[in-house]
């Protein structure tokens, strides 16, 4: 998932692709031993370092948590 965002550069392209900074989670704790991580969106660094834009593609309703991760360390499905 990629982000398009206007660049201030002396090229004046009109937009660019950005990658994420994370990539945002929903653990569910199904016994005490065993997690299931379902990707539910990403999340941008803004321009200024002050702040984050988080686009979340499903909102978890069961309970769990939302946890936001590198992109390097992230897996389309993940046990933990």
């Amino acid at each position: 998932m990629a982000r398009s965002y206007n660049h201030k550069a002396a090229n004046n392209k009109a937009r660019e692709t950005k990658a994420p900074a994370f990539i945002a989670w929903h653990v569910a704790e199904k016994s005490d031993s065993k997690s299931f991580w379902t990707r539910i969106g990403a999340a941008w660094d803004h321009e200024d370092g002050k702040g984050f834009t988080l686009q979340l593609d499903l909102v978890p309703v069961s309970g769990g948590r939302i946890v936001l991760r590198t992109p390097a360390e992230a897996t389309e499905e993940r046990g933990a």
